[in-house]
């Protein structure tokens, strides 16, 4: 460390090096501060032969001669141009043996990276991660609160249950039996806010949900939560549009606005998802008309079916290599996960312009041309062709899009610009869906606070399952971003949506209905997920690696071994007592 004074000029760099002992980082010397005395502080990352080190701190490195009769040429770095002639240097503090080296390119388990994420911070890439994602949520407080007069309002994290949705994380009173939940959402209070009167909120909230970990996913995490006073999905829109580009970094290009839009029911459809990703092609196309006079019997049952159907995509170069057995593989495996119980075949488009599968015979020429031109097959494509009920086909074969886009990638075949950055609006998504174990009832799309479509209202009373919400999504490059509506503010059709559909008990939400009745304005607004933005916008395989102190996949913190135990002392003010499971209470005992 290099502890030589100089004379400071104000620049950029102040604002770096204000209050501290230091007057120079190391990521910022160039030829232009040649002659100058600085001062600097940070790690040793390496040192050679006693004549020179680098030193490193959170912009960068910079190369340190030991005083020799020789002069060096510096190294290839942004500071090469430049050395430091070391005049004194302090040891601030020792460091024992790195269980790993703090250099990008050393690879690192990610088990290994959590326990010792003090560390990890130190890199580069984690650095640049979270300064970027300091910046954009810097930028995005500038456009809402001091371009368009937004308030920061902070609300509760100790609460009550919330109905439906996700499992939420319960913590103990002091009140024998009673627990307040951590919100998984602050939506019940952003709208008491738009009651209040304040008209446009703005929060960068923390959430929780107690679900397994995934990789876009984290017990604990944030969003950029908004609700604005007498908007509608337009204006929500247009806000976030305006957002994002404001907020978007510089290197990574600008985006274009207004972003495209699709329907929830045109998702599924062409993509077998309502977070499509729309940087490739491979759409799945209907080819029911194609085989309506097909002799094969598992395409005529599928015809015949309720909701039943025909679809099909094309895997460009699929056939190439061994590229179709992989592919065959990867069929049969999401057929048997996804106990889909219809039939998947695979068509090879040959250079004489037909199709070679075990099915073919059963195709006249017509319908295999017709059907080449449908999929716009190519020499060595291959054809995926799916029969059944509409939902499980698309569903399927959206899933094998995205496994053989990843499948084609790995072999050389550009499908999607890594660089590329595709926003899309989903919208008119149903307000209800049949519950998964119990078809016959009914359970919210999102949440139970969504309105209907205008055009839907009358049918909220009579055919709840046909009314399509007014919901959207925030999609990019296939990943849901963000989520709002507009919500329902009369009284009345809040109640009816809670007891009359979903058969859940308003006294949890009786504040919420209660204060619908004092003149509630309309409302709406949305949540942007900002760890999965970041982890986006960085090209992050995790968004572990945009989060400065992460849980791993199964939701633990590796560094300090949390969640941990209570002793029973501890836990007699809140009135429980631990269950152990037979094995774990053994054990407790011995």
């Amino acid at each position: 460390i290099c502890n030589i004074s100089r004379k400071q000029t104000r620049s950029e760099s102040h604002y770096f090096n204000s209050f501290v002992s230091r007057t120079k980082t190391c990521g910022e010397l160039r030829s232009c501060h040649v002659g100058q005395e600085v001062t600097l502080c940070g790690w040793i990352q390496y040192q050679r032969h006693g004549l020179f080190l680098v030193l490193r701190d959170f912009q960068g490195l910079t190369q340190i001669i030991i005083p020799q009769d020789e002069v060096r040429a510096g190294k290839k770095m942004p500071t090469g141009d430049i050395e430091v002639k070391a005049k004194t240097a302090e040891v601030l503090n020792s460091c024992k043996k790195l269980p790993f080296e703090i250099k990008d390119f050393v690879k690192k388990t990610e088990a290994l990276r959590m326990q010792y994420r003090y560390l990890d911070l130190r890199s580069f890439q984690m650095q640049y991660n979270l300064k970027l994602r300091s910046q954009v949520v810097m930028r995005m407080r500038e456009y809402l609160c001091n371009l368009h007069g937004f308030v920061d309002v902070e609300t509760p994290t100790l609460f009550k249950r919330t109905p439906g949705g996700a499992k939420e994380f319960v913590v103990p009173s002091r009140e024998p039996g009673k627990f307040y939940s951590l919100p998984q959402s602050p939506q019940q209070f952003k709208q008491l806010l738009m009651i209040g009167g304040l008209d446009r909120y703005f929060q960068v909230a923390r959430c929780y949900r107690d679900e397994g970990s995934k990789s876009d996913r984290q017990p604990e995490f944030t969003q950029i939560d908004i609700e604005m006073s007498f908007v509608d999905q337009a204006g929500i829109q247009c806000l976030i549009e305006g957002l994002l580009q404001y907020s978007w970094p510089e290197e990574r290009g600008p985006i274009t606005t207004p972003f495209p839009s699709m329907s929830y029911a045109e998702a599924l459809a062409s993509y077998g998802t309502d977070k499509p990703d729309t940087r490739f092609g491979m759409k799945i196309v209907d080819v029911n008309d194609i085989f309506k006079s097909a002799e094969l019997g598992f395409l005529q049952n599928a015809l015949n079916m309720p909701q039943g159907t025909i679809q099909a995509i094309c895997i460009p170069q699929g056939a190439v290599s061994n590229s179709i057995i992989i592919l065959v593989t990867l069929v049969k495996l999401n057929v048997q996960k996804e106990c889909f119980k219809n039939e998947c075949v695979l068509l090879i488009s040959l250079p004489d312009g037909t199709l070679k599968s075990p099915v073919s015979r059963f195709l006249n020429e017509k319908q295999k041309s017709d059907l080449i031109k449908a999929v716009k097959a190519e020499v060595d494509d291959l054809v995926l062709l799916a029969a059944g009920e509409h939902m499980e086909v698309c569903s399927i074969l959206g899933k094998l899009r995205l496994e053989t886009a990843d499948l084609l990638e790995a072999r050389g075949l550009a499908l999607r610009d890594p660089a590329a950055f595709h926003f899309l609006w989903v919208v008119d998504f149903p307000l209800f869906l049949p519950k998964e174990k119990n078809p016959v009832e009914l359970e919210s799309a999102h949440h139970p606070f969504t309105a209907p479509h205008p055009s839907d209202a009358d049918l909220l009373y009579t055919e709840p399952a046909k009314v399509r919400s007014q919901h959207y999504d925030l999609v990019l490059n296939g990943s849901e971003i963000g989520g709002g509506s507009i919500r329902i503010h009369n009284a009345k059709q809040q109640r009816f949506v809670l007891e009359a559909v979903l058969k859940e008990d308003t006294e949890l939400l009786s504040h919420l209905l209660e204060a619908l009745e004092y003149g509630a304005p309309p409302h709406g607004g949305i949540a942007l997920g900002l760890d999965r933005l970041i982890c986006l916008i960085t090209g992050a395989s995790s968004i572990r690696d945009v989060i400065a102190f992460p849980k791993s996949f199964k939701g633990r913190d590796l560094m300090s071994n949390a969640p941990d135990y209570i002793v029973p002392e501890e836990l007699e003010p809140y009135h429980i007592q631990v269950a152990w499971p037979t094995a774990q209470a053994e054990v407790k005992t011995n």
